[in-house]
């Protein structure tokens, strides 16, 4: 895994923006891992986004967890 700069957050953040259309999205950066940003949506976190560089291609990895008794509420 690489270490994410700040500028990746900035352009991240522009792109779930942009995808989503909320800009209620807020990234930071993981002080204990710096390889990984983390995902909040009206101040709750959502999920993690990991950086990883391979063969001179970056690429981003989010992950969100969504728990069985999240998917009942929304039901």
């Amino acid at each position: 895994m690489a270490e994410i700069q700040p500028d990746d957050l900035v352009k991240l953040r522009n792109y779930f923006i942009q995808t989503f259309g909320n800009e209620a999205f807020q990234l930071k950066i993981r002080e204990k891992a710096p390889d990984s940003i983390e995902v909040l949506l009206n101040g709750e976190f959502i999920g993690v986004i990991y950086k990883d560089e391979d063969e001179g291609e970056t690429s981003f990895d989010f992950n969100m967890a969504i728990l069985d008794i999240d998917l009942d509420q929304a039901a």
